[in-house]
Order: structure tokens, then C-alpha cells, then sequence
């Protein structure tokens, strides 16, 4: 029980999905919550995976209209939380100030120039990619595409716990508090039964490509977020899931391509 009240507090927390009833907030239940983490990806794959299958199948739309309804579906879903942690680190990075001046950029709620301008960017290349794909769709496009969230909040937790807050209070530190060193134990639980199915249906190069992919972000990513920020931050892991995510989007539209053309 305290695994599935664990995942309905990423449903309230990260999604758009109603759970109105007040779920326990206590060191057992967020740490549920981080172990959860790739199946709350899993969930908004599948989402996502079987909303352009049901349009490319059952009905007469293009692929344009099926790209943007990906797109906009993820950014709905998500409520657009992760975006808001793109832009406000995005305008604390542009800065160029030093660290305290970038946590206290993070802190405040209005919007500066370089926020627009990142997202704009970010968003307009996730589109474009996910257009491409739609284009060269195959059968293994469903499944790699529902890869993409689940290896993102993978990321997401990995980053939660191996790098150190960067300011003792907001969304990162509250989850941070209730883990543990043993707390992703399951990840790597998770990731043999990714592999297994994606081996099954003999897509394990795209998978390993994929996966590849996002361990080169996540070291990236795991140095660079202590030397911009000085650790991490609520908003500093939304801004990695979007980054990792539109990498993966990237990654797969090159698969597209030159592996599964």
C-alpha cells in the first residue's frame, strides 16, 4: 500500500491527473514516491505511446497533427512543472552571476528573457523531432517512445540522490530528506524487465542506444548542475528531465534514420 500511495503522490505532484484526497506525506511514503519514479515515466509513455497510435490508426489525420498532438499531450500531462524548472534555471544560468545570484534568480517568480527564449528553443526542437519520428513511424516507435519518460525520471531520481541540495528547502530537498542510500535499489530492477522486453521484441540495440544516451547525460549533468548551481534544486531536475528528454527524442530520431530505416 505504501507503493501505491507513494505513486499517487508523483501523480499529484508531477501530473496533471486528479487524486483529490490527501495523501501521507512522511519520510516512508516520499521515498515510495523517488522508487516510483520510473513507473510514473512508464505511465506518461504510455500515454503518450498509445495517443499517436490510436491517431495514426484510427483516424485520417497527418503526421503533423499527430506530432503536435504528442507535444502537446506530454506538456498537459505534465502540467507543464518540468518546463517551469527549464526556464527559471535557464534564466538563472544566463545570468552568469555568481552562485547565490542564481539561486536567488531561481527563487523569483517572474520570467526574464533568456527563460523565453530557452523554452522556445527547447520546445521547438522536441517538436521537431517527434515530427520526424511520426514521418519514419515504425512498430518499435511505441515502445522506444515510452523509453523516454521512464529513462528521464530515472535520471530525475539518480540526480535526487547523488548530488547535494543546493539550498536546504523547496520540492528537491523535501524528496532528498526521505531517501536513503538504499532507496534506488529498485532501478536497476526496473531497467533488467526494460531490457528483457525491449530483447524480446528485439529492439535491445535501440534500447541500449537510448539508455547509452542517458547515462552520458546523467554524468554530464551530475557534475555540471554543483558547478552552475551548487547542487541541485526542485527546479534544477525539471530542467534535467526536459533536457534528458529532448536528448532521448533526439537519440531516437537519429535511430530513425541510420539504425531502423
Amino acid at each position: 500500500m505504501s507503493w501505491l500511495k507513494g505513486f499517487l503522490i508523483n501523480l499529484q505532484f508531477f501530473t496533471t491527473i486528479p487524486i483529490n484526497f490527501a495523501l501521507p506525506m512522511d519520510k516512508r511514503h516520499l521515498e515510495r514516491a523517488i522508487q516510483t519514479f520510473p513507473l510514473l515515466g512508464l505511465l506518461q509513455g504510455g500515454v503518450l505511446s498509445g495517443l499517436l497510435f490510436a491517431i495514426v490508426e484510427w483516424t485520417p489525420f497527418s503526421a503533423l497533427a499527430a506530432a503536435f498532438a504528442i507535444w502537446l499531450s506530454a506538456i498537459i500531462l505534465t502540467g507543464g512543472i518540468h518546463l517551469d524548472g527549464w526556464i527559471d534555471s535557464s534564466d538563472a544560468f544566463f545570468s552568469f552571476g555568481d552562485l547565490d545570484k542564481r539561486l536567488e534568480i531561481m527563487k523569483d517568480p517572474r520570467t526574464g528573457a533568456f527563460g523565453v527564449l530557452s523554452v522556445i528553443v527547447l520546445l521547438s526542437a522536441k517538436f521537431f523531432f517527434i515530427y520526424e519520428i511520426v514521418t519514419r513511424l515504425q512498430g518499435a516507435t511505441y515502445l522506444l517512445a515510452l523509453a523516454i519518460p521512464f529513462l528521464s525520471k530515472m535520471l530525475m531520481g539518480g540526480l535526487l540522490l547523488s548530488i547535494k541540495p543546493a539550498r536546504n528547502e523547496g520540492l528537491g530537498a523535501l524528496f532528498r530528506e526521505a531517501s536513503s542510500k538504499w532507496t534506488l535499489w529498485i532501478y536497476p530492477v526496473y531497467l533488467l524487465l526494460f531490457a528483457g522486453t525491449s530483447l524480446f521484441l528485439d529492439l535491445s540495440y535501440e534500447f541500449a542506444c537510448l539508455l547509452l544516451t542517458a547515462i552520458f547525460v546523467f554524468l554530464f549533468l551530475r557534475e555540471k548542475l554543483i558547478k552552475w548551481f551548487g547542487g541541485m534544486t526542485g527546479d534544477t531536475l525539471g530542467a534535467s528531465v526536459e533536457l534528458t528528454e529532448v536528448v532521448l527524442w533526439m537519440t531516437m530520431w537519429l535511430l530513425h534514420y541510420f539504425a531502423m530505416g
